[in-house]
């Protein structure tokens, strides 16, 4: 069963001829026609469209799909290192499923040293990436490669390697005996949950894939009979919410979704400076700014679905608001940017951290910033916000033994009335990342870092996982202030201390 409702869809006028167009767009997508987002989009959307035979065309992967289960069921830990859309969809498939899958999409040494707490025999990892080229992912192949090996193991009979076929991972995994899948190379990150990207992972830890398959194809096929559903909750997107979104996995049973759909809207939409950023909230709440989303209970937009479902059907969204505000949905122009920054840094240090002093400090918080201390830069930070815009907080903390500092988002939101995101990173620059640069130039941005209690060096690397987590802060903090955008950055010296005096500083805003 497959419904939208709430009051947003009061709002719906299926005459207005701007439905209308969404509606002839609609049948257009179904025939996969790469012109509908203008000339400038139409190379890339070419090659980006596959994402809508998913459904029926990764049912050809399920006979190899079955025998890599076979070969791993002696494995009860299963690791994804991937980025973005390589680990988003598969987090979301384990925690809705109830599975075990230990998703490393960190540099944090602290949060990486996780993924090597455990019986490496007993352990399968997988290695997501579409060209392999991704820092974050090869820095954690190296690392698992030599783990392995150390531990008197073959990497080959542990280690699974989804990517493009004929990317450079996909040549080197061959050709050193590695097990390896391939992805459909027309398909981006972000659209890739029902590719190899999202089934491989899924299927080891023992989830159906067949079932989600088939449900993300009759879900596919009722709204291709009838548009209404989809170019419903497009029209209100793109015609009846304003820059902000938000989203809640609260009372749905799919814990997760709401940060899948955050990449999948933001790095699709925020570009031209006309985007629409999710920010993914803990419970439905109501605003007269933000329109609300829930797949359950009440919202001001809620579509009920199944998990398989929900995927097909917010991609299918997703292109049909890239029709609507004109934009490019498949490309991420903005999200270089940082990486470039991150690698400058790396050659400038050498693969040696400096050491950074900053101008105050304030317990175990260092204030790289204006204000002399907690109170007063955060002070100094909440009045200089935009009156229409938002806050990034931006964490690059272990999100296991740190996730309490994620109750800052709904606290400093309470506190200035304004919509907050919270992003662990790097993860987020793969995400929300190129909404920031990309999208309205309304943000301001609070990065948290912190010092690493140890580091793990990075095999065939000359720095570490400590340096490579603060060059990818800084790296995309120099990318936000040469947008002279509004940016200021705590070092927490001791991360719980620090957590618990940054929570009450906020709270006493």
């Amino acid at each position: 069963m497959i419904k939208i409702s709430g009051h947003a869809i009061n709002n719906i006028n299926r005459s207005d001829s701007r439905y209308v167009a969404l509606t002839q767009v609609h049948a257009r997508l179904a025939k996969k026609d790469s012109t509908i987002w203008g000339q400038a989009a139409q190379a890339e959307a070419a090659v980006r469209l596959n994402w809508i035979d998913l459904p029926e065309s990764s049912r050809d992967l399920l006979p190899a799909l079955d025998a890599l289960y076979a070969k791993h069921r002696d494995k009860t830990n299963v690791i994804l290192c991937g980025m973005g859309g390589s680990s988003l969809g598969p987090e979301v498939i384990a925690q809705s499923f109830k599975k075990k899958l230990f998703i490393l999409d960190s540099t944090d040494p602290d949060y990486v040293s996780h993924a090597l707490k455990t019986d490496l025999a007993k352990t399968v990892v997988v290695v997501s990436s579409k060209s392999g080229s991704t820092i974050e992912t090869a820095s954690q192949r190296a690392l698992f490669e030599e783990s392995f090996t150390q531990a008197g193991l073959t990497p080959q009979n542990h280690m699974v390697i989804v990517t493009d076929p004929d990317s450079p991972l996909d040549k080197q995994s061959r050709a050193a005996g590695y097990t390896t899948i391939n992805a459909d190379p027309n398909v981006g990150g972000r659209f890739s949950v029902l590719s190899a990207f999202g089934l491989v992972p899924s299927a080891l830890i023992g989830v159906d894939v067949s079932v989600l398959l088939d449900n993300a194809s009759e879900a596919k096929n009722a709204f291709l009979k009838d548009s209404t559903l989809v170019v419903d909750i497009a029209y209100l997107l793109a015609y009846h919410a304003g820059q902000y979104l938000s989203f809640t996995d609260g009372g749905s049973a799919m814990p997760g979704l709401s940060d899948w759909a955050e990449q999948l809207v933001a790095e699709s939409t925020g570009k031209n400076q006309v985007g629409r950023l999710p920010v993914v909230i803990e419970k439905a709440a109501s605003s007269t700014k933000v329109l609300s989303i829930a797949y359950a209970g009440s919202a001001d937009l809620v579509v009920e679905a199944d998990l398989a479902a929900q995927f097909i059907i917010w991609e299918w969204v997703t292109a049909l608001l890239g029709a609507a505000l004109e934009i490019d949905p498949f490309n991420q122009p903005n999200v270089t940017e940082a990486k470039e920054q991150t690698s400058t840094l790396l050659k400038e240090w050498g693969g040696v951290l400096p050491i950074f002093t900053a101008a105050h400090t304030d317990g175990a918080v260092e204030i790289f910033g204006a204000g002399s201390d907690l109170a007063n830069s955060l002070k100094l930070f909440t009045q200089g916000i935009d009156n229409d815009g938002y806050v990034a907080i931006m964490a690059y903390l272990d999100r296991k033994d740190d996730v309490k500092i994620a109750q800052i988002r709904s606290i400093l939101s309470d506190k200035i009335g304004k919509p907050v995101t919270f992003g662990w990173g790097p993860r987020f620059l793969h995400s929300t990342g190129q909404f920031h640069k990309g999208g309205q130039q309304n943000g301001s941005f609070l990065q948290i870092t912190g010092t690493p209690s140890i580091d793990i060096a990075i095999p065939g690397q000359s720095f570490g996982f400590k340096t490579l987590v603060a060059a990818q802060a800084l790296g995309d903090g120099k990318a936000l202030a040469s947008r002279k955008l509004p940016l200021l950055r705590f070092n927490l010296t001791h991360r719980s201390t620090g957590i618990e005096q940054l929570l009450k500083a906020v709270k006493n805003i």
